[in-house]
């Protein structure tokens, strides 16, 4: 099934970008934390430890911010250039995420851009391209899934 892009409203979009950007950059690696930590291994990012990484939502107006070590995705502020900055849609960020799109085609379709330092964009894209991510299943967060995974926790836990 193919989604139409969607693309925020422009106002929306006009307010959010003028939040600071590190708060949202601290819950952005958190979630990379979350979502890649024990996917990713690190001696893969090591090139990319200690560059400042920028992703930019263009049609939300957010910017994220971090740095890599060798653990963990760490928020930073936007106090510099970018060693590295990616730049996309929302909807073609989902399209990477769900792997419904592929970065190169992206690329040369000019929807995705790379900025600064196109080797570390490199090694970013073929880091990702060699794990196998799980699929995301949308319908897997709806309110009834979400509520049996959490009724099943609590019943494990109450074992």
């Amino acid at each position: 099934m193919n989604l139409p892009a969607f693309k925020f409203p422009k106002p929306l979009g006009m307010a959010l970008s003028m939040l600071p950007t590190y708060p949202p950059s601290v819950l952005f690696s958190h979630g990379l934390n979350l979502a890649l930590g024990r996917i990713i291994k690190p001696e893969l990012l090591e090139p990319l430890h200690g560059k400042l990484v920028s992703i930019r939502v263009t049609d939300v107006g957010l910017s994220f911010y971090f740095t890599i070590n060798s653990t963990d995705f760490v928020a930073c502020k936007a106090d510099k250039s970018p060693d590295l900055a990616i730049s996309a849609t929302a909807h073609d960020f989902f399209l990477l995420g769900t792997r419904r799109e592929d970065p190169d085609t992206l690329f040369f379709s000019r929807r995705l851009i790379v900025e600064g330092e196109t080797e570390l964009g490199l090694i970013a894209k073929n880091t990702l391209d060699s794990i196998e991510l799980p699929k995301l299943e949308l319908s897997q967060f709806t309110p009834e899934k979400m509520l049996e995974k959490f009724a099943a926790r609590l019943h494990a836990a109450a074992r």
